[in-house]
Protein backbone atom coordinates (compact mmCIF):
# COMPACT_ATOMS: atom_id res chain seq x y z
CA UNK A 1 0.00 0.00 0.00
CA UNK A 2 1.11 3.41 -1.04
CA UNK A 3 1.43 6.16 1.11
CA UNK A 4 -1.19 8.72 1.60
CA UNK A 5 -2.82 11.40 3.33
CA UNK A 6 -5.59 10.92 5.50
CA UNK A 7 -8.26 14.12 6.12
CA UNK A 8 -11.41 13.64 7.89
CA UNK A 9 -13.97 17.09 7.42
CA UNK A 10 -16.79 17.33 9.45
CA UNK A 11 -19.18 19.36 6.36
CA UNK A 12 -19.82 18.60 2.71
CA UNK A 13 -17.76 21.71 1.67
CA UNK A 14 -14.87 20.53 3.44
CA UNK A 15 -15.00 17.25 1.79
CA UNK A 16 -15.53 18.69 -1.36
CA UNK A 17 -12.55 20.87 -1.46
CA UNK A 18 -10.43 17.91 -0.03
CA UNK A 19 -11.53 15.91 -2.79
CA UNK A 20 -10.36 18.57 -5.16
CA UNK A 21 -7.00 17.54 -5.05
CA UNK A 22 -5.54 15.11 -7.50
CA UNK A 23 -5.61 11.37 -7.03
CA UNK A 24 -7.89 11.99 -3.95
CA UNK A 25 -10.48 8.95 -2.69
CA UNK A 26 -13.59 9.06 -0.89
CA UNK A 27 -13.30 7.06 2.46
CA UNK A 28 -16.81 5.82 3.93
CA UNK A 29 -16.81 1.48 4.98
CA UNK A 30 -13.75 1.04 2.81
CA UNK A 31 -15.02 -2.55 1.96
CA UNK A 32 -13.82 -1.84 -1.69
CA UNK A 33 -11.41 0.81 -1.52
CA UNK A 34 -9.63 -0.77 1.11
CA UNK A 35 -8.90 -4.26 -0.82
CA UNK A 36 -7.81 -1.95 -4.27
CA UNK A 37 -5.43 -0.33 -1.71
CA UNK A 38 -4.13 -3.88 -0.57
CA UNK A 39 -3.37 -5.20 -4.57
CA UNK A 40 -1.83 -2.29 -5.45
CA UNK A 41 -4.99 -1.59 -8.29
CA UNK A 42 -6.21 1.66 -6.19
CA UNK A 43 -3.07 4.37 -5.21
CA UNK A 44 -4.99 7.34 -4.19
CA UNK A 45 -2.30 10.05 -2.39
CA UNK A 46 -5.31 11.71 -0.16
CA UNK A 47 -8.04 9.36 1.30
CA UNK A 48 -10.95 11.73 2.52
CA UNK A 49 -12.86 9.58 5.12
CA UNK A 50 -16.37 11.36 5.12
CA UNK A 51 -17.91 9.00 7.26
CA UNK A 52 -18.25 12.08 9.80
CA UNK A 53 -20.16 14.28 7.62
CA UNK A 54 -23.72 15.43 8.97
CA UNK A 55 -26.80 14.63 7.07
CA UNK A 56 -25.61 11.90 4.77
CA UNK A 57 -26.87 8.66 6.86
CA UNK A 58 -30.99 9.11 7.52
CA UNK A 59 -33.22 7.71 5.24
CA UNK A 60 -36.70 10.11 4.44
CA UNK A 61 -40.41 9.00 2.99
CA UNK A 62 -41.93 11.26 1.56
CA UNK A 63 -45.88 11.99 2.10
CA UNK A 64 -45.73 10.95 -1.53
CA UNK A 65 -44.91 7.60 -1.58
CA UNK A 66 -41.05 8.36 -2.62
CA UNK A 67 -38.03 8.33 -0.19
CA UNK A 68 -34.94 9.50 -0.13
CA UNK A 69 -31.94 7.16 1.29
CA UNK A 70 -28.23 9.30 2.54
CA UNK A 71 -25.25 8.08 0.71
CA UNK A 72 -23.88 7.14 3.95
CA UNK A 73 -26.62 5.06 5.46
CA UNK A 74 -25.50 1.64 5.90
CA UNK A 75 -26.73 -1.19 3.92
CA UNK A 76 -27.62 -3.40 7.36
CA UNK A 77 -29.63 -0.19 8.47
CA UNK A 78 -30.88 0.11 4.79
CA UNK A 79 -32.23 -3.75 4.41
CA UNK A 80 -33.78 -3.58 8.46
CA UNK A 81 -35.88 -0.26 7.43
CA UNK A 82 -39.48 -1.44 8.24
CA UNK A 83 -40.92 2.01 6.55
CA UNK A 84 -38.54 1.42 3.43
CA UNK A 85 -39.39 -2.15 3.18
CA UNK A 86 -42.69 -1.93 2.97
CA UNK A 87 -42.61 0.67 0.12
CA UNK A 88 -39.54 -0.90 -1.51
CA UNK A 89 -39.45 -4.58 -0.20
CA UNK A 90 -37.28 -5.50 -3.39
CA UNK A 91 -34.24 -3.01 -2.18
CA UNK A 92 -34.45 -5.21 1.17
CA UNK A 93 -34.04 -8.51 -0.68
CA UNK A 94 -31.11 -7.45 -3.01
CA UNK A 95 -29.42 -5.75 -0.23
CA UNK A 96 -29.71 -9.00 2.21
CA UNK A 97 -28.42 -10.88 -0.94
CA UNK A 98 -24.94 -9.01 -0.70
CA UNK A 99 -21.59 -9.90 1.07
CA UNK A 100 -22.02 -11.22 4.54
CA UNK A 101 -23.76 -9.84 8.00
CA UNK A 102 -20.27 -8.23 8.96
CA UNK A 103 -19.67 -6.32 5.81
CA UNK A 104 -23.33 -4.92 5.50
CA UNK A 105 -23.18 -3.33 8.88
CA UNK A 106 -19.66 -1.64 7.40
CA UNK A 107 -20.69 -0.57 3.60
CA UNK A 108 -22.53 2.45 2.60
CA UNK A 109 -24.91 3.01 -0.38
CA UNK A 110 -22.33 5.05 -1.76
CA UNK A 111 -19.88 2.91 -1.36
CA UNK A 112 -22.38 -0.04 -3.17
CA UNK A 113 -22.90 2.62 -6.18
CA UNK A 114 -18.83 3.58 -6.71
CA UNK A 115 -17.97 -0.42 -5.64
CA UNK A 116 -15.20 -1.37 -8.78
CA UNK A 117 -15.93 -5.30 -10.43
CA UNK A 118 -14.38 -8.29 -9.18
CA UNK A 119 -12.68 -9.32 -12.36
CA UNK A 120 -9.59 -11.03 -11.31
CA UNK A 121 -7.26 -9.32 -14.22
CA UNK A 122 -8.51 -6.22 -13.14
CA UNK A 123 -7.13 -6.73 -9.01
CA UNK A 124 -3.95 -8.39 -10.43
CA UNK A 125 -1.62 -5.88 -11.81
CA UNK A 126 0.46 -7.67 -13.70
CA UNK A 127 -2.13 -8.73 -15.91
CA UNK A 128 -2.93 -6.01 -18.74
CA UNK A 129 -6.56 -4.52 -17.72
CA UNK A 130 -7.71 -1.25 -19.64
CA UNK A 131 -9.98 -0.50 -17.11
CA UNK A 132 -6.68 -0.45 -14.57
CA UNK A 133 -4.73 1.34 -17.41
CA UNK A 134 -6.20 2.80 -20.34
CA UNK A 135 -4.38 0.96 -23.27
CA UNK A 136 -3.04 -1.92 -22.02
CA UNK A 137 -4.84 -4.48 -23.09
CA UNK A 138 -7.59 -7.17 -22.06
CA UNK A 139 -6.44 -10.01 -21.20
CA UNK A 140 -9.63 -11.41 -19.74
CA UNK A 141 -10.78 -12.21 -23.13
CA UNK A 142 -7.85 -14.76 -23.86
CA UNK A 143 -8.50 -15.57 -20.10
CA UNK A 144 -10.57 -17.12 -17.66
CA UNK A 145 -14.42 -15.79 -18.79
CA UNK A 146 -16.76 -18.03 -17.12
CA UNK A 147 -17.89 -14.19 -15.36
CA UNK A 148 -17.01 -12.09 -18.14
CA UNK A 149 -20.34 -9.96 -19.42
CA UNK A 150 -21.98 -11.16 -22.15
CA UNK A 151 -24.24 -7.99 -22.78
CA UNK A 152 -22.75 -4.25 -24.07
CA UNK A 153 -19.17 -5.86 -23.86
CA UNK A 154 -16.67 -4.80 -25.68
CA UNK A 155 -13.23 -5.22 -27.53
CA UNK A 156 -11.48 -3.26 -25.06
CA UNK A 157 -13.21 -4.60 -21.60
CA UNK A 158 -15.77 -7.59 -20.53
CA UNK A 159 -15.83 -7.03 -16.67
CA UNK A 160 -18.99 -7.04 -15.09
CA UNK A 161 -20.42 -4.90 -12.36
CA UNK A 162 -20.62 -6.73 -9.01
CA UNK A 163 -23.88 -4.78 -6.69
CA UNK A 164 -26.97 -6.70 -5.99
CA UNK A 165 -28.55 -3.62 -4.61
CA UNK A 166 -28.29 -1.36 -7.56
CA UNK A 167 -29.55 -3.81 -9.84
CA UNK A 168 -33.01 -3.54 -7.62
CA UNK A 169 -32.42 0.55 -7.72
CA UNK A 170 -32.02 0.16 -11.74
CA UNK A 171 -35.27 -1.55 -11.62
CA UNK A 172 -37.10 1.03 -9.22
CA UNK A 173 -36.01 3.99 -11.53
CA UNK A 174 -33.43 5.06 -8.55
CA UNK A 175 -31.59 8.45 -9.37
CA UNK A 176 -28.59 9.86 -7.38
CA UNK A 177 -27.80 12.73 -6.21
CA UNK A 178 -24.58 14.16 -6.91
CA UNK A 179 -22.67 17.57 -5.09
CA UNK A 180 -20.20 18.83 -6.67
CA UNK A 181 -17.98 22.47 -5.71
CA UNK A 182 -20.35 24.80 -6.15
CA UNK A 183 -23.03 21.97 -8.19
CA UNK A 184 -25.54 19.70 -7.12
CA UNK A 185 -27.17 17.44 -9.89
CA UNK A 186 -29.37 14.54 -10.27
CA UNK A 187 -28.52 11.31 -12.61
CA UNK A 188 -31.18 8.67 -13.40
CA UNK A 189 -29.20 5.17 -11.96
CA UNK A 190 -29.50 3.74 -15.30
CA UNK A 191 -27.48 6.58 -16.93
CA UNK A 192 -25.20 6.84 -14.11
CA UNK A 193 -22.87 3.95 -15.60
CA UNK A 194 -21.30 3.94 -18.47
CA UNK A 195 -20.90 0.76 -20.87
CA UNK A 196 -17.00 0.20 -21.84
CA UNK A 197 -16.71 1.11 -25.22
CA UNK A 198 -13.39 2.10 -25.88
CA UNK A 199 -12.63 3.54 -22.46
CA UNK A 200 -13.50 1.26 -19.59
CA UNK A 201 -11.62 3.37 -17.29
CA UNK A 202 -14.70 5.96 -17.59
CA UNK A 203 -16.81 4.26 -15.48
CA UNK A 204 -19.70 6.85 -14.31
CA UNK A 205 -20.92 10.02 -14.46
CA UNK A 206 -19.37 10.79 -11.14
CA UNK A 207 -16.70 13.36 -11.75
CA UNK A 208 -13.49 14.27 -9.94
CA UNK A 209 -14.14 16.11 -7.07
CA UNK A 210 -17.51 15.08 -6.90
CA UNK A 211 -19.56 13.07 -4.47
CA UNK A 212 -22.68 11.28 -4.29
CA UNK A 213 -24.96 12.52 -1.43
CA UNK A 214 -28.04 10.18 -1.88
CA UNK A 215 -30.18 8.22 -3.85
CA UNK A 216 -34.13 9.15 -4.35
CA UNK A 217 -36.48 6.30 -5.25
CA UNK A 218 -39.56 7.97 -6.70
CA UNK A 219 -43.03 7.69 -5.91
CA UNK A 220 -44.66 5.75 -8.66
CA UNK A 221 -41.56 2.88 -7.57
CA UNK A 222 -43.65 2.08 -4.42
CA UNK A 223 -46.53 1.28 -6.64
CA UNK A 224 -45.01 -2.33 -7.37
CA UNK A 225 -44.49 -3.33 -4.00
CA UNK A 226 -47.32 -6.22 -4.03
CA UNK A 227 -45.22 -7.60 -6.38
CA UNK A 228 -41.24 -7.14 -6.79
CA UNK A 229 -38.41 -10.17 -6.31
CA UNK A 230 -34.88 -10.27 -6.78
CA UNK A 231 -33.53 -13.64 -7.63
CA UNK A 232 -29.21 -14.67 -7.39
CA UNK A 233 -27.55 -17.11 -8.61
CA UNK A 234 -24.09 -17.75 -7.22
CA UNK A 235 -21.72 -20.38 -6.70
CA UNK A 236 -22.27 -20.28 -2.95
CA UNK A 237 -24.82 -19.10 -0.49
CA UNK A 238 -23.37 -16.70 1.39
CA UNK A 239 -20.82 -14.47 0.98
CA UNK A 240 -20.62 -14.82 -3.76
CA UNK A 241 -20.97 -12.55 -6.02
CA UNK A 242 -23.27 -13.49 -8.71
CA UNK A 243 -23.28 -15.28 -11.81
CA UNK A 244 -26.40 -14.04 -12.86
CA UNK A 245 -29.14 -12.05 -10.87
CA UNK A 246 -32.59 -10.02 -11.78
CA UNK A 247 -35.27 -7.76 -10.41
CA UNK A 248 -38.27 -7.78 -11.40
CA UNK A 249 -41.27 -5.67 -10.67
CA UNK A 250 -44.76 -5.89 -11.83
CA UNK A 251 -47.65 -4.07 -11.51
CA UNK A 252 -50.99 -5.96 -12.01
CA UNK A 253 -54.31 -4.52 -12.92
CA UNK A 254 -57.71 -6.79 -13.23
CA UNK A 255 -55.57 -10.12 -13.79
CA UNK A 256 -53.06 -8.30 -16.96
CA UNK A 257 -49.17 -6.47 -16.16
CA UNK A 258 -50.09 -3.05 -16.32
CA UNK A 259 -46.42 -2.14 -15.81
CA UNK A 260 -43.09 -4.16 -15.88
CA UNK A 261 -39.77 -3.30 -14.46
CA UNK A 262 -37.00 -6.10 -15.32
CA UNK A 263 -33.05 -5.10 -14.73
CA UNK A 264 -30.04 -7.75 -14.79
CA UNK A 265 -27.25 -7.82 -12.84
CA UNK A 266 -23.44 -10.10 -13.40
CA UNK A 267 -24.28 -9.46 -17.21
CA UNK A 268 -22.58 -6.39 -18.02
CA UNK A 269 -20.21 -3.47 -16.88
CA UNK A 270 -23.75 -1.93 -15.60
CA UNK A 271 -26.81 -3.32 -13.85
CA UNK A 272 -28.51 -3.83 -17.44
CA UNK A 273 -32.49 -2.79 -17.55
CA UNK A 274 -34.24 -4.89 -20.22
CA UNK A 275 -36.47 -2.12 -20.97
CA UNK A 276 -37.56 -4.10 -24.72
CA UNK A 277 -38.33 -7.03 -22.48
CA UNK A 278 -40.72 -4.99 -20.03
CA UNK A 279 -42.57 -3.58 -22.98
CA UNK A 280 -43.21 -7.36 -24.50
CA UNK A 281 -44.73 -7.97 -21.49
CA UNK A 282 -47.46 -4.62 -21.13
CA UNK A 283 -51.22 -5.79 -21.17
CA UNK A 284 -50.67 -9.30 -20.89
CA UNK A 285 -51.70 -11.70 -18.54
CA UNK A 286 -48.42 -13.29 -16.38
CA UNK A 287 -48.14 -16.74 -17.69
CA UNK A 288 -45.28 -18.68 -18.77
CA UNK A 289 -45.44 -18.28 -22.17
CA UNK A 290 -45.00 -14.52 -21.97
CA UNK A 291 -42.50 -14.25 -19.04
CA UNK A 292 -40.24 -16.55 -21.83
CA UNK A 293 -40.97 -14.28 -24.34
CA UNK A 294 -39.60 -11.63 -22.18
CA UNK A 295 -36.88 -13.68 -20.77
CA UNK A 296 -35.59 -13.61 -24.40
CA UNK A 297 -35.97 -10.16 -25.06
CA UNK A 298 -33.71 -9.78 -22.06
CA UNK A 299 -30.90 -11.48 -23.66
CA UNK A 300 -31.13 -10.17 -27.18
CA UNK A 301 -27.81 -9.24 -28.27
CA UNK A 302 -26.40 -11.58 -25.65
CA UNK A 303 -22.54 -12.58 -27.07
CA UNK A 304 -20.73 -14.80 -25.08
CA UNK A 305 -17.07 -14.78 -24.35
CA UNK A 306 -14.70 -17.82 -24.33
CA UNK A 307 -16.77 -20.07 -22.73
CA UNK A 308 -19.17 -18.10 -20.81
CA UNK A 309 -22.28 -19.19 -23.49
CA UNK A 310 -24.48 -20.93 -20.31
CA UNK A 311 -24.71 -17.56 -18.98
CA UNK A 312 -27.21 -16.32 -21.27
CA UNK A 313 -29.39 -19.73 -21.39
CA UNK A 314 -28.69 -19.21 -17.25
CA UNK A 315 -29.86 -15.34 -17.28
CA UNK A 316 -32.99 -16.22 -19.14
CA UNK A 317 -33.95 -18.79 -16.45
CA UNK A 318 -33.36 -16.15 -14.01
CA UNK A 319 -35.48 -13.28 -15.77
CA UNK A 320 -37.93 -16.15 -15.76
CA UNK A 321 -37.47 -17.24 -12.39
CA UNK A 322 -38.22 -13.74 -10.87
CA UNK A 323 -41.35 -12.73 -12.87
CA UNK A 324 -43.00 -15.70 -11.49
CA UNK A 325 -41.71 -14.90 -8.13
CA UNK A 326 -42.99 -11.57 -8.19
CA UNK A 327 -46.26 -12.50 -10.16
CA UNK A 328 -46.43 -14.68 -7.06
CA UNK A 329 -46.33 -11.36 -4.64
CA UNK A 330 -43.49 -10.21 -2.54
CA UNK A 331 -41.68 -11.74 0.02
CA UNK A 332 -39.31 -10.39 2.97
CA UNK A 333 -36.78 -12.56 2.54
CA UNK A 334 -35.06 -15.46 5.48
CA UNK A 335 -31.69 -15.09 4.63
CA UNK A 336 -29.06 -15.16 7.54
CA UNK A 337 -29.13 -12.06 9.78
CA UNK A 338 -32.28 -11.27 7.77
CA UNK A 339 -34.49 -9.43 10.40
CA UNK A 340 -37.51 -10.08 8.19
CA UNK A 341 -36.82 -14.24 8.66
CA UNK A 342 -40.04 -16.01 8.70
CA UNK A 343 -42.30 -12.92 8.03
CA UNK A 344 -44.05 -12.69 4.65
Amino acid sequence: MNTFEFVSPRTLDEALAALAAPDAAALAGGTNLVDLMKAGVARPTRLVHIGKLDGLDSIELSPDGGARIGALVRNADLASHAGLAARFPLIAEATLSGASAQLRHAATLGGNLMQRTRCAYFFDPVSACNKRAPGAGCDARAGETRNAAVLGASEACVATHPSDLCVALSALDAVVEIAGPGIKRQVALDAFYSLPGATPAQESELRPGELIVAVRLPALAAGLAANARYVKVRDRVSYAFALVSAAAALRLDGGLIAQARIALGGVAAKPWRAREAEATLAGKPPTEENFAAAAEAALSGAEAVGDNAFKIELARRVVKRALRLAAAGAALPALPASPFGGLA
